[in-house]
Parts: structure tokens; C-alpha cells; sequence
């Protein structure tokens, strides 16, 4: 995979001046993901191809994860000067700038930017393509006026605001997290359609930075997590005020700019709720329009891409990887799955994808995470199952931050095999990874009681939570007698 100077010669022209470029991977696509491919196998000698038609670091730099936690920053120190009370400091109404929440939602963004930067990843030896990306055949893509063959391709397109057909809709303004975080005016009611992870935490943030916040869910808040952990998170954003609708359908929609109107039946009849800006969050669709994917002979749906479980697609020299196969949509699953790139097309190991290790977090307060089974997922696959549980409330760290909701929640086999974990509550999102790391090793939950927590850490209630599994064992007769047994021998 070393470069000969005709191959260099042959790209640099290419794109000045169009022509063909010979490459050993082809990523189309500069977000997590792509950018993870692309930097790993060029330091390995590999002649790659970057290919981007918008913006360096994709969805999750300029329009998710990064803002998103951003803004969620800036409304997490509102909340606290608003509820200093309990520490022995008098609270204030914070005076909220929206102008100046905006500028520091997009430093942050610039801060991060040259990392994911042309000029960094040209520095790196990658051939870098502003351009839309197409393939022509089975072997060859084409980006503007150049045309690139390669040994391996990788598509990392992501995915994009999926925009239900709400009657109306395409009449009046709406955000979505592509455009949200653009706006520099104060909301006064916000309408969020979707109840998921995005829909909650922009929801949370707004009410946070002084906006009314009405949510509509069609089914239930945050329904793909375990409900045992989202009942604590939607009674508490409750009790701050946000005004969360389930069973809500959204029938349709009307209005203008400062005017919004959302027609949804309920369990108790029609109901018309009335705002002043509108949030459409009802997931993610696929990246796949325009990249001619049928030339390629590679098979997809509404869903996306399909792959194998070693994210290759029906085209053997195509790879796929992140939001655009669908399934598991985060940053880190792109990034994981760049790995598994990584290790097949450079050194051909039979790496496969095992979406049971990969964790997740909802960056709500208190913070939603789980990695591997939920308790309901764990006794539809395992006929048996022990769970052990350890309270916030019981943790002298949280006691002093006054962060007592929550708790650990943890699903084994019979045999003690960690199968899951879930945690609701202050920093779940950091506490999680020491489960992450114990589900993706396959470690009993003896294991977790075996490491020495520093004191006072919230990570104690990980520990405790593991320790469950002696209390479980003092029930067992045979332990029990056992133990006698020793005592009775001094």
C-alpha cells in the first residue's frame, strides 16, 4: 500500500483538474465515522480518499452531539443559579442572553473544528474531496470532475431529520436539530414533536434557558429505555415544569411565526396546544439519496444500507458504517464501527460487529444510560435472571452534591454473568463505562466487587450495587451451612 510518486502526482492533479485517482480506501462521507476510517488506515500506508459534500465532522460536530451538550451546559449553570437555595446560596433569576448562549454553543463547535478540519486531514496524507459523492459502478466513484477507483470503498453518509407528513407542516416555520441551533431570539412557548433522547434534551435545555416547553409523544417519553429509569427522569423534568404529552398524536399543524398551533388527539380527546416556535424531533433517516447505489450493486431500504455483521454490503468492496445502516444511531457506534473497518480491509481479521456491548446515554438531568439487556430484553432471552439494584440517596458523594435521585440497576444470568446494566442519575453517562467494559469482557458481577472505589466517588454505588451479589448468596442453604461449618472450626 505505498504511494508511488505517479499515484501522488496522478491525485494531486485530480483534484485541481479532474482525472482518475487510484486509492486503497475511498470513505464518502467526513463525520465521525469517516473521519475515524480515514485517519487510522492513511497512517498505516493506505492511500485514501476522503470524499465530503458539506461540512468536515458531520452531523454530530456542527448539528448534534456537540451543540446539543453545548446548549445543555449553558442551561444546566441557569438551573443552578436558580437553585443554589439548598447549599446556603441565595438563588437568582438568571438574565438569559440568547445572542450570547448562541455564541458560546458554536465556540464550542469551533474549538472542535480542527480536528475534523481539510487542512489536518490533508496534513495527514488524505486526499481530500469537497464534493458530492456518487458511485458510477461497481468499482469507481465519482466526485465532481474526478473519478476514483479503489480496492475498498466505505460509505459513512450518516442520516439526516426524519420529517413526518404532519398536515401542515411544510406551511409554518419549524426547527429541526439542523436548524435549532442557529436561532438567537428568545422562545417563549417551544412545541417539541418527539419524545426520544433529542426531542427530551432540548426540551429540558430550553425550559432551562427560560422557555415554556410543551412535548408531544405519540407513544412513550423516552420509550426505548428501561421504564424503571425513565419514570425517575420524567418526573423529574416534570417537576420542573416541562409539560410532557404521551399517547399524543399529532394531527396536524397551522399557524405562522410567532403563532404555532398542534392539533393532537389524546387518550382524552382532541386537544389544540398553542406556541410560539416549533421543534420537529421524530428521529433520523438514512443518508442514501444521490449516491447512486444501485450502479454499485449495493442493496438498501428505508431503514438503510444493509450490511453483514462485518459491515460489509452486498458489493463485497463496499463497506458501510454508522447512521446510514440504521440500527444503533450514535457517534460512538461510527466511531466502533470504523474499528471493525479498520481491521478487515487492512489486515483481512474476521472482525464483527456485537451491538450488545455498545452503551448509550440520554443527556437529560439526571442523565439516562444502559449498556447490553435491559431487564425486559434479559428475561425474554434468558428464562432466569437476578438484578440488584443500589439508591443515589445511599452514596455520600451524592448526599454532599445534593444529586440523590437515581439509582444503579444491574441484570446477570443465573451464573452471575453481567448481561446489562442501567443507571439514572448525576453523571450516569461517565458512570456507565465501567459496565461498558464489563459487559463487552463478559465479566461475572463477582468481578465488580473486586476493585477499590476511592471515597467519596459516585462510582461507590457501582460497587454497591455489585456487592447485592453476597446478600443473594446468604440466602443460598448450602452457603449458609458452609459457613456455620467454618465457624463452628474457630
Amino acid at each position: 500500500m505505498q504511494r508511488s510518486k505517479a499515484d501522488t502526482d496522478q491525485g494531486a492533479q485530480s483534484l485541481g483538474h479532474g482525472g482518475t485517482i487510484n486509492a486503497d480506501i475511498c470513505v464518502i462521507g467526513a463525520g465521525s465515522g469517516g473521519l475515524s476510517v480515514a485517519a487510522s488506515t492513511v497512517q498505516l500506508g493506505a492511500k485514501v480518499v476522503l470524499i465530503e459534500k458539506h461540512k468536515m465532522g458531520g452531523d454530530c460536530l456542527n448539528y448534534g452531539c456537540v451543540p446539543s451538550k453545548a446548549l445543555i451546559a449553558a442551561a444546566r449553570r441557569a438551573h443552578e443559579m436558580r437553585t443554589s437555595g439548598k447549599f446556603g446560596i441565595a438563588p437568582v433569576s438568571p438574565q438569559i442572553d440568547p445572542a450570547a448562549v448562541n455564541a458560546h454553543v458554536h465556540s464550542v463547535i469551533e474549538a472542535i473544528a480542527p480536528n475534523d478540519s481539510v487542512e489536518r486531514f490533508t496534513g495527514l496524507g488524505v486526499q481530500v474531496i469537497q464534493a458530492h459523492g456518487r458511485f458510477r459502478d461497481k468499482n469507481t466513484v465519482e466526485a465532481g470532475d474526478t473519478l476514483i477507483k479503489a480496492h475498498r470503498f466505505v460509505i459513512a453518509t450518516g442520516s439526516s431529520p426524519a420529517v413526518p407528513p404532519i398536515p401542515g407542516l411544510d406551511k409554518v416555520p419549524y426547527f429541526t436539530n439542523e436548524t435549532l441551533f442557529e436561532n438567537i431570539e428568545a422562545i417563549g412557548h417551544l412545541i417539541v414533536i418527539g419524545g426520544g433522547p433529542i426531542g427530551m434534551e432540548l426540551a429540558q435545555a430550553h425550559l432551562r434557558l427560560g422557555s415554556a416547553v410543551t412535548v408531544l409523544e405519540g407513544l412513550k417519553a423516552l420509550g426505548k429505555d428501561d421504564p424503571e429509569l425513565t419514570d425517575v427522569v420524567l418526573k423529574h423534568v416534570r417537576s420542573e415544569g416541562l409539560i410532557v404529552h404521551e399517547g399524543a398524536k399529532v394531527e396536524s399543524v397551522s399557524g405562522w411565526a410567532g403563532a404555532i398551533r398542534v392539533a393532537v388527539s389524546t387518550p382524552n380527546g382532541p386537544e389544540t396546544i398553542e406556541g410560539t416556535h416549533l421543534l420537529v424531533a421524530t428521529g433520523r433517516k438514512p443518508n442514501v439519496q444521490d449516491l447512486n447505489l444501485e450502479a454499485a450493486g449495493i442493496k438498501y431500504d428505508k431503514r438503510g444500507i444493509m450490511v453483514n455483521d462485518g459491515l460489509v454490503t452486498s458489493n463485497s468492496k463496499v463497506f458501510a458504517i454508522g447512521d446510514v445502516i440504521g440500527g444503533l444511531q450514535f457517534t460512538h457506534v461510527a466511531n466502533y464501527h470504523a474499528g471493525i473497518v479498520f481491521r478487515r480491509a487492512l489486515f483481512r481479521l474476521p472482525a464483527k460487529v456485537n451491538n450488545e456491548i455498545i452503551p448509550w446515554v440520554t443527556y437529560t438531568d439526571p442523565e439516562l444510560a444502559q449498556v447490553g439487556l435491559t431487564e425486559d430484553a434479559a428475561r425474554k432471552k434468558h428464562k432466569s435472571i437476578n438484578v440488584f439494584r443500589w439508591p443515589y440517596h445511599e452514596n455520600d458523594r451524592a448526599q454532599a452534591e445534593r444529586t440523590t435521585e437515581g439509582f444503579v440497576k444491574v441484570v446477570t444470568d443465573k451464573k452471575g454473568r453481567i448481561l446489562g446494566a442501567g443507571i439514572v442519575g448525576h453523571n450516569a453517562g461517565e458512570l456507565i463505562q465501567i459496565w461498558s467494559l464489563a459487559v463487552s469482557q463478559g465479566l461475572k458481577i463477582t468481578a465488580m466487587t473486586q476493585w477499590v472505589a476511592p471515597y467519596p466517588t459516585l462510582g461507590e454505588i457501582s460497587k454497591r450495587a455489585a456487592l447485592g451479589t453476597y446478600a443473594l448468596s446468604a440466602g443460598n442453604p448450602l452457603i449458609r451451612k458452609v459457613v456455620t461449618l467454618l465457624r463452628k472450626l474457630g
